[in-house]
Parts: C-alpha cells; structure tokens; sequence
C-alpha cells in the first residue's frame, strides 16, 4: 500500500514537470524561481465530469450549480458537465484534474486517497449513524485541515456532496448477504477506495474495482456476483435489473469532495471565487437532502421493481471490520485516528 502511495506521488510529480496549458489558461513564467503568473480570457468553459447518470443526486445539484454561476457570472464562467463517465472513469477524472485535462470532477472522498491518503478517512467502516452525525464530521476544521492536502496535487476542495451509505447487493445465483459468512468469496465490485476493498477483504469477500459507467452490463453478464453503492445510486442507476438482493449494511459512509482544479481557482477574480464557492455550498445542501431523501424514499421503491431487501444483524459485520482502522493508522497519523475515535464514541 506504501509502494502505491509513492508511486502515485511520483506520478504526480511527473504530471505537473509537464503540464500543458489550456486555450483558456495562460501561464507566464519569468524565472524557474519565480511563482507562475496567470491570466484567464472570458468566457472561460469549466468542464466538470462524473461517473453516474445525470439523474444521480449529484447531477441534479451540478445543474444548479452551472445555472448559477453561468447566471451570476453574466456567462463569463461557462460550466460544461459531462455525465456517465464521458471524460473517464472516477480514478481517470482525479487523475486529469492533476494533469489539467478536467476542470472539475465530483468523486467519492476515497477515491481521492490515491494521492492525499488522509481525505479518505470518513470512509472508514461503520463509523456513523446517521447522515446528521456523517455531516457533523465532514464539515468539521479537522477535515477541512485535511482537505488542503489535495491543493498539492492540483485540487482544491469546494464542497462536500453526498452519495450515502454503502450497502451490498448480490445477484440471485449469489443469495442475499443476511450474515457475515455470507460474505466469503463473494467476488464483489468496489470503486478504487483503499478502504472500501480492505473492508470487503476482511470480510473474506475477492473485492474488484471496475468502472462504475461499465458495471451494469459487467453484473449483466456475470463478471461479478456483487456490488456495493448507496441506496440512491443502486435505484438511479436502475442496477436493480441485474442485482436480485439488497442487504442494507451501511458498512461505510460515502462522502464525495467537490473540487476544482487549483491552478484554475487561483487565477480567478476574488469576486468569481466568492460566485463559485457560494454555488458550491448551496449545491451541496440539496444534494445532501435529495441523498437523504432518496436514501428512506427508494428502498421501497426497489421492493416494487422486485429487489428482496435484507436488514442484517450489524453488530457482527462491525466486530469483524474493527481491524480496518489500524491498517490506516500509519498512513492517517494518531492525531487524525484520536479524533476519529473520539468521534466514534461521542
């Protein structure tokens, strides 16, 4: 895990020795010594990418945060979305965010860990209760300090969306995850997230990620027997056509950071800052709620399209998913892992 960590790391420095410009971004550079001065010529057109469809909570509250900005900008920001993985997969819109090649992505908090370990740590599993509990820790100083870990690889963050709680789902041939044993050999997509696959290794499931843009017609066609998403994706994204059984384990929480890419955001007008970060911040608490929402309103939904819903015992699968913290103690630091623990059993 060390060795991935140093790898992308150098990655990164790699990408950013030979970072292109775009037509919209100059930068001038006096002397290597120097800091880069940049100018931006208006209109500017952000392009924002995504994995899931434009009806997934996230879509909707980017829509509202285009139309504002374009509106309050007078169209000197265009926002130009792209949807269902058009501009790459979750890992490949991070990684074009470093290079310069995405302006904007909205992806799970996880995700982003590739590079800025620490941002992945509210994915840790069983850790919250409640969305109001998971909202209180996201939004507190100590994750808004980590959060400026991403702004040395091009990323600054705007907001916090949401995406939910993760559960299972498994196939028909596979049965319903009702106990842990369940879990044994479940070959099991997961999003590129450290966390999310350790968790489901613990369980003694084979965890894989694949591209979220693909994996209907993966489960389709039998490549994985399970998945697991929050509630809201598994009904937007209609995997209920190939996924026989949802077992609600909220085995870990999704937060999902807004960014934009730094180099872009400092060479904005403090004024179109101020436009941008308010949109931002308004987008996140509709999509917050619409999560919210989705997440009580569509369980009953998917029993009427035919999903058999199963409601484990928890208390099992935490005990066995304990050991997953101190395999990230090292890598989030004790200062980090106190307040998470303090959290936890506040």
């Amino acid at each position: 895990m060390k060795h991935k960590m140093l790898s992308a790391a150098a990655a990164f420095l790699l990408l950013t020795g030979c970072q292109s410009k775009t037509d919209t971004v100059s930068i001038e550079t006096e002397s290597p010594a120097e800091t880069a001065v940049s100018s931006i010529e208006y209109p500017v057109t952000v392009r924002v990418g995504y994995s899931t469809g434009k009806d997934d909570p996230r879509g909707i509250a980017l829509d509202s945060f285009k139309e504002t900005v374009e509106s309050q900008t007078n169209g000197d920001i265009l926002i130009e979305i792209h949807p269902s993985g058009e501009l790459g997969s979750d890992s490949e819109l991070i990684a074009g965010m470093i290079s310069g090649d995405v302006d904007m992505t909205v992806s799970s908090a996880g995700n982003y860990a590739l590079y800025a370990t620490r941002v992945g740590v509210s994915a840790l599993p069983f850790l919250f209760e409640d969305f109001e509990s998971a909202w209180n820790f996201i939004d507190s100083p100590e994750i808004q300090e980590v959060d400026d870990e991403l702004e040395l690889y091009n990323m600054h963050v705007l907001a916090y969306f949401d995406n939910g709680f993760r559960c299972v789902t498994t196939s028909e041939n596979a049965g319903a995850v009702q106990k842990v044993s369940d879990m044994e050999g479940l070959n099991i997509r997961t999003p590129e997230n450290q966390i999310v696959m350790e968790t489901m290794s613990v369980l003694h499931a084979n965890p894989r990620s694949y591209p979220f843009a693909e994996l209907k017609q993966a489960l389709a066609d039998g490549e994985f027997d399970a998945q697991e998403n929050p509630i809201p994706v598994i009904y937007n994204n209609q995997l209920y056509e190939v996924q026989k059984y949802l077992s609600v384990t909220n085995h870990s929480y999704d937060a999902m950071p807004l960014t934009i890419r730094q180099e872009l955001w400092a060479d904005l007008t403090p004024e179109y800052q101020s436009i941008i970060q308010n949109a931002a911040k308004d987008a996140e608490s509709q999509n917050r709620a619409l999560v919210k929402q989705q997440t009580e309103d569509y369980v009953k939904e998917l029993e009427n399209v035919g999903m058999k819903i199963v409601y484990p015992d928890l208390q099992p699968f935490r005990k066995a998913t304990e050991s997953v913290m101190d395999m990230f103690r090292t890598m989030y630091g004790e200062e980090l892992i106190a307040f998470v623990t303090s959290y936890e059993k506040s």
